[in-house]
């Protein structure tokens, strides 16, 4: 293999382990053995295992920023603003499982290279000027938005962590049900919550 490409097998093998044990119950050793080199091939590319660990979650960040980011800058009606968001979540975790799952841990490393509730609370003032302009519109106190995006963002956030496990219903169902609340309350719950037929950058196929 290429440096290059060591590099790579070595975070692929390193983010397997620290999803199935965590970063405290995974060792050097362990990284090692399953990418079958020595100890001091890993040291010589990460210089340990929180270098190895702050690599993977600085990576799988950057997946999930994207995906969020994308589903909030397309813009256009707040339902389906709501609806893009919750696919974009529950699309990340159906496409990297491990990646969320080392994501939704504590650990002091990932402290330093950011965390999943910082990068929810990043989502949330994205979603706060939003919500800020359409209660302006419709003449409701823009002050209370940072009030309603936490309360949005934190009930897709805590529902893509439940679903992780869960995986049932589909994703595009859990989003129903999550617009459903997010958009009607409780005093208007729709029985058969769908989603809109088609969200701009994505085909939806509710079942």
């Amino acid at each position: 293999m290429t440096g290059t490409q060591r590099r790579a097998q070595l975070v692929d093998v390193a983010r397997g382990l620290f999803a199935e044990k965590g970063f405290d119950g995974t060792s050097i050793e362990e990284i090692a053995a399953r990418a079958e080199v020595s100890k001091p091939v890993v040291y010589e590319h990460f210089g340990g295992k929180e270098g190895i660990y702050a690599v993977v979650v600085d990576r799988e960040i950057q997946a999930l920023t994207g995906a969020l980011s994308g589903a909030l800058e397309v813009g256009g009606h707040p339902k389906a603003l709501v609806e893009r968001t919750a696919l974009a979540l529950l699309g990340y975790i159906e496409a990297s499982e491990d990646g969320f799952r080392i994501l939704v841990r504590d650990s002091p490393v990932a402290q330093a290279t950011g965390t999943f509730s910082s990068l929810i609370g990043d989502v949330a003032s994205q979603v706060e000027h939003m919500l800020a302009d359409q209660f302006r519109k419709q003449g409701q106190d823009p002050k209370t938005a940072p009030i309603y995006a936490q309360m949005l963002v934190g009930m897709v956030a805590l529902t893509g962590q439940w679903w992780l496990d869960a995986r049932s219903p589909s994703k595009n169902v859990v989003a129903a049900h999550l617009v459903n609340l997010a958009w009607n309350g409780l005093s208007a719950l729709e029985r058969r919550p769908t989603l809109t037929p088609y969200v701009k950058g994505i085909s939806l196929d509710v079942e």
